[in-house]
């Protein structure tokens, strides 16, 4: 199931152009919605997260090729992701993926109005993490135990995020 290492990237991107191009709106949608951290949501900060986001799942989608390594335009990119970590390091990235349809879902919910990325994040992120967790457990890729602390540092995503905009915004967190 080779299309599973890279499903990740793909759901990322069509997420990241729901955000900023279709839709689009993100940003002012999400300083309306947090406006306590609204300094700290920038433009550039968007490009570095969401660099960073697509960087994380092309490096686990290679960490799933045989020896770590794929091949694009005859140039040869080795994952840094070792392959022992490859199951739960993509199982870390699609809890973050998850999260993060929750937290669109939730801000869609309380501002009685779409978050741009709620679409991909339900539709695409949310699923990919429950058939992907399932596919590593059923085939005994990862233990149950390596699954959850995967969930729990992939899932925690939102909360060191948070405390991130609040730091950057000059606030002290509630």
């Amino acid at each position: 199931m080779t299309w599973l290492w890279w499903a990740p990237l793909v759901a990322a991107a069509l997420h990241i152009l729901e955000e900023f191009l279709y839709p689009g709106g993100f940003a002012e949608w999400d300083r309306a919605y947090r406006p306590e951290i609204a300094r700290s949501i920038t433009w550039r900060l968007h490009v570095v997260v969401n660099g960073l986001l697509l960087a994380a799942c092309a490096t686990v989608g290679a960490a799933g090729m045989p020896d770590g390594v794929v091949e694009i335009g005859g140039l040869r990119f080795r994952s840094a992701v070792p392959a022992t970590l490859a199951a739960p390091a993509w199982l870390a990235l699609v809890a973050l993926l998850a999260s993060n349809g929750v937290f669109h879902l939730v801000g869609s919910v309380r501002t009685h109005r779409l978050a741009p990325g709620v679409r991909t994040g339900v539709l695409l992120y949310m699923p990919l993490a429950v058939a992907g967790f399932g596919y590593f457990l059923g085939t005994g890729r990862v233990s149950v135990m390596a699954a959850c602390l995967s969930a729990l540092v992939g899932g925690s995503y939102h909360l060191w995020a948070s405390m991130g905009h609040h730091w950057r915004s000059g606030r002290a967190r509630v």
